[in-house]
This record gives structure tokens, C-alpha cells and sequence, in this order.
């Protein structure tokens, strides 16, 4: 691979300082499995890749994907396409901090745009909204791999991805998209702790999603709500807390907080400042959710379906 060769610490500062990101106020899991079964599932992955020869990967920057565009990248040099789909509902701070891992790492990356904010089905914000988004992601990326003469695209999906609601999962079925990490049963907190060892600075990150996901189902995706989410979350970031959602109920910001930081938000001089600057976003009230911050919080209450 072409490109300056750095060092494994030189290369988290300098995502690192990109992105803004700093160590994550989350407790990251340690695992305590054998360390021959750990190396087992990475050689595994490593043998799927090598099989597939040639891949697109979806890469949005977080600790999945990261890791995946990283192996692949060591198996398969520039046969490794990791492509980024940016729209309004993907931050431009995880943009950032996917095209700083990809110039720190020497990843063949491209950028696309996606247009699911222009599809009635998506803004409608039904449960299945998540399956119109990969719809219209893995619908770019076959095409490009067609185009390009790639094998298969793959996501990063993990074995920890089976259980809470995800529609998204039927698009990939129906393109058939692989899943690496998936298939040698690797779990979040294994990609985590490979991913340390790698070097990859974004190993500690708390989980994400897009920014439709903090909109109630059912209340319309519009540019406009995403913006106002996305400034609200950077208030949040820049006041140091992590693992943290602003939940869009129209009027209301429902701020979801690490369980450790809860307290950390009715202090005087920030309880002011959160108040003043998501008001100045549009904001009419900023509520605490006393229970948390919970992944997939707005699945709440819906029935358990296939995916």
C-alpha cells in the first residue's frame, strides 16, 4: 500500500485528534474467552476474506466496520474497496472520523452519496425504515461492484447483531450481502479487543447508529429534524459526555445519558448550558430520561419479528 508508514500509536493520535474523539467514558468489555478461540475466529475471518478475493466494504468508521476495512485491507491490499455512504443522517463528525481512518490506515476508500431522505417509504418512518435505508445503500454498492468487478460487498454485522429489532438485515439478504464477522462468530467485545491490539483508535468508541433512529417511529425523517438532532449532539460532545442520544420528540429533546453521567448533566454551569444552546437549535423543552441511555431505546415495546 502506498503512502507514509506509522507507527500503531501515531496513528491513533492522529484519528484521534481528527475526529475530536477522546477515550470513551464507557466501561469496555474486556473479554476473558480463551485465547486460542479468539484466535481462531480471527484466522477464520481472515479465510472468508481470502475466499471472497475481492470485496466491497460498507464503512461507516465505528468499531465494526473499522476493524473489518482493516483485516480486509491486510488480506486483500487494494482489492479492499471501503466505501462510505454519507447522507443527512450520517454525522459529519463519524465522516470525519472515517476518512482520517482511512488516510491513517491506507484503506482504497470512496465516498458516496445516498438519496433514501428522497424516498416517501423512508421519511415516513414506519418500523421497517432501517430496510428502505440498506435498500438503497446496498443497491449503490452492488452497482459499484458490478461495475468494478468486485466479488461480494460485506457489512459489519457481528454475532452480537441477532437480537434486538433490525429490518435492515432483509436488504442484505435480499442483495446478498455477506458478513464476515458474523460468520466467525466474532462478538462485539472480541472486535474490540482485536481491534485495541490492531491499533485502531475507534476500538473504544461507544456504539452508534444514524441520526433517524433517535426520530419516534411514525414521525416523519426530514433534514431539518436530522440537523437539529446532530447540532444537539455536538452540545452533548463538546461537553464531554459519551454513549449519549438526543431523542427528537418534535418540541422536546430527550436526552439519553451514560448511566454514570447523569448526575454530571443537573450540574448548575452545564444544566444552563444545555438548556441555553439546544433552546438556540429549536428546542422548546430538554428533558433528562432518568433511565438512560439504552440501545435501540425507541424498540421498545415493539414485538419480537424475525430478522
Amino acid at each position: 500500500m502506498g503512502g507514509v508508514t506509522r507507527t500503531a500509536d501515531e496513528r491513533h493520535a492522529t484519528v484521534r485528534g481528527f475526529s475530536g474523539a477522546s477515550e470513551s467514558a464507557e466501561a469496555v468489555p474486556r473479554i476473558d474467552s480463551d485465547e486460542a478461540a479468539l484466535e481462531r475466529k480471527e484466522a477464520d475471518l481472515r479465510r472468508i476474506l481470502r475466499e471472497l478475493s475481492s470485496v466491497i466494504v460498507a464503512f461507516s468508521g465505528g468499531v465494526d466496520s473499522a476493524y473489518l476495512a482493516h483485516v480486509a485491507t491486510g488480506e486483500l491490499g487494494r482489492d479492499a474497496l471501503c466505501v462510505t455512504a454519507d447522507s443527512p443522517s450520517y454525522p459529519e463528525r463519524h465522516r470525519q472520523t472515517a476518512l482520517s481512518l482511512a488516510q491513517s490506515f491506507d484503506f482504497n476508500h470512496e465516498v458516496i452519496r445516498t438519496t433514501e431522505i428522497d424516498q416517501p417509504e423512508y421519511r415516513a418512518n414506519d418500523i421497517d425504515r432501517c430496510y428502505h435505508c440498506k435498500h438503497e445503500l446496498f443497491t449503490q454498492l452492488g452497482q459499484l461492484a458490478a461495475a468494478r468487478g468486485v466479488s461480494a460487498v460485506v457489512d459489519g454485522n457481528n454475532a452480537d447483531d441477532r437480537g434486538d429489532y433490525r429490518p435492515g438485515r432483509q436488504a442484505a439478504r435480499e442483495f446478498g450481502v455477506r458478513s464476515p464477522l458474523d460468520e466467525a462468530e466474532l462478538t462485539k467485545s472480541e472486535i474490540r479487543e482485536l481491534s485495541r491490539r490492531a491499533g485502531l483508535p475507534v476500538w473504544d468508541e461507544p456504539a452508534s447508529a444514524c441520526l433517524s433512529s433517535r426520530i419516534p417511529y411514525h414521525s416523519s425523517v426530514t433534514p431539518e429534524k436530522l440537523a437539529m438532532i446532530e447540532r444537539a449532539e455536538a452540545v452533548l460532545f463538546d461537553l464531554g459526555f459519551r454513549g449519549c442520544r438526543v431523542r427528537h420528540h418534535d418540541s422536546v429533546a430527550r436526552l439519553e445519558l451514560a448511566d454514570h453521567q447523569l448526575s454530571r448533566a443537573l450540574d448548575p454551569e452545564i444544566r444552563e448550558k444545555l438548556v441555553r444552546e439546544l433552546k438556540a437549535i429549536g428546542y422548546q423543552y430538554i428533558s433528562l430520561d432518568l433511565q438512560g441511555y439504552r440501545s435501540g431505546s425507541l424498540n421498545e415495546g415493539l414485538p419480537l419479528l424475525p430478522i
